[in-house]
């Protein structure tokens, strides 16, 4: 739909009240005079002529009835009055007391002999201009209502609309049907409230789909919970009985307790760095560190658990150097998953490589392992929240489901990417970067 700028709307009404009462003005005098001129017609200047002939040449006589009586005559069949005044504008003749002031002036001359001024002559129509008149209040009042019209449908009433949707947005009732208008500001602010309303709908859905992730993860998470502390208050409470009444039972029992603990404490860690990341605002401190460290830190934190599956731990690449900004405590968390999961989807006497290396303004790193990798139905769904698929990532592994998902997160907070994909020689392989923090 074409639109007009508000001011060339308002040059455009001036336009229209200047118009109209002239084009009803021109109208009126052609209904009045059957003609385009706007002066004296032939008869009429034949008139005005004679007229002015029979003054100019019987000034003697100007006082004389029967003079008077011949240019009344005259006058009346020209349809024309005249008044004539002395030198001293006393007044000699005056065709009709009621002529002057309504009637419209055709002309004006003095009567001048040997010097001296004779008198004064008025000659003017003897009709006034009441249609003409009429035509131009007309024209006037048309323009009027045409202006009300198009400002009360192109300005007041797409106002007086918009205001109603706003107050419906205000009230959380989305679905408004915004008007539209030709001026050109109102319809941006339909395109802007437009805009706002389709950028509530998503955030109101995406709320939505928060409240319910936030449901399925409270719901899952207790549940996985559950497991491991029914399996600890058993064996805790064998301990108690005496039901462990050797040393090989008690030390078994012991065993089984410490690593549900170590498990529900992964849950609980879990579950603290998944909400931290996801419902709070996180300030990453502008702290300058060397991923390689952290990378090794990791190692060596998750080293004991590989040896005792005997999965040979393999780096390259990993030379001081690669520094970049954000916290190092929340990196090492989402590295220290990504090594977990690959330790424990690697079966015994496995392999998993590692490499941290620059490449122009980013710092690349991969966890590459030997295990069954993802299947097709895992890869595009390996990020969901509590998502873990029958063969790679299911509950007997310990896991709530977090992990990738955490890191992913902490990773795409520091500027960076996290991708998964499967070697084809055969296991998982997990690709990642961050931007090269400046010196």
């Amino acid at each position: 739909m074409k639109t007009i700028r508000i001011r060339h709307f308002t040059i455009l009404c001036l336009l229209i009240i200047l118009t109209f009462p002239w084009v009803f003005y021109v109208g009126g005098h052609i209904l009045e005079t059957k003609s385009f001129n706007f002066g004296m017609d032939e008869p009429q200047q034949e008139n005005m002529e004679a007229i002015t002939h029979l003054i100019e040449t019987n000034t003697d006589k100007w006082k004389i009835p029967a003079w008077q009586d011949q240019l009344s005559g005259l006058l009346e069949k020209a349809d024309m009055g005249v008044s004539i005044l002395s030198g001293s504008n006393q007044a000699i003749f005056q065709s009709d007391s009621d002529r002057g002031p309504s009637s419209a002036s055709v002309e004006q001359f003095s009567i001048i002999q040997d010097g001296q001024v004779l008198g004064r002559v008025v000659i003017y129509q003897d009709h006034s201009k009441m249609t003409q008149i009429i035509a131009v209040i007309s024209g006037l009042i048309v323009a009027i209502l045409v202006i009300t019209y198009a400002m009360r449908r192109y300005i007041l009433i797409p106002l007086e609309k918009t205001g109603l949707c706003a107050r419906q947005i205000g009230e959380g009732d989305l679905d408004i049907q915004l008007p539209s208008s030709r001026i050109s500001e109102i319809d941006e602010v339909h395109d802007g409230f437009t805009i706002m309303v389709d950028s509530l709908k998503k955030s109101f859905q995406k709320q939505d789909e928060l409240e319910a992730e936030r449901r399925f993860v409270i719901t899952a998470v207790a549940h996985d919970l559950r497991t491991p502390l029914f399996a600890l208050r058993g064996y805790l409470d064998g301990l108690e009985q005496g039901i462990a009444d050797t040393p090989e039972k008690k030390a078994k029992y012991l065993a089984v307790c410490k690593e549900k603990s170590a498990q529900l404490d992964r849950l609980v860690e879990d579950l603290f760095t998944f909400a931290k990341t996801e419902y709070q605002e996180v300030n990453l401190p502008e702290n300058r560190i060397d991923l390689c460290l952290v990378l090794k830190n990791s190692i060596e934190s998750l080293r004991l658990q590989a040896q005792q599956k005997g999965i040979s731990i393999m780096t390259d690449h990993l030379k001081t150097g690669c520094y970049i900004k954000g916290d190092s405590h929340l990196l090492e968390r989402a590295l220290n998953n990504l090594l977990d999961n690959a330790v424990r989807h690697t079966p015994r006497n496995g392999e998993i490589f590692i490499t941290c290396n620059r490449e122009d303004n980013q710092v690349i790193f991969t966890v590459q392992d030997t295990g069954e990798g993802f299947s097709m139905e895992d890869l595009p769904r390996v990020f969901e929240p509590l998502y873990r698929g029958e063969a790679s990532r299911n509950r007997s592994t310990g896991g709530a489901g977090l992990g990738l998902t955490i890191s992913q997160r902490i990773i795409r907070q520091h500027g960076g990417e996290l991708v998964v994909g499967n070697n084809p020689e055969g296991g998982a392989i997990l690709n990642g970067w961050l931007p090269l923090g400046n010196s």
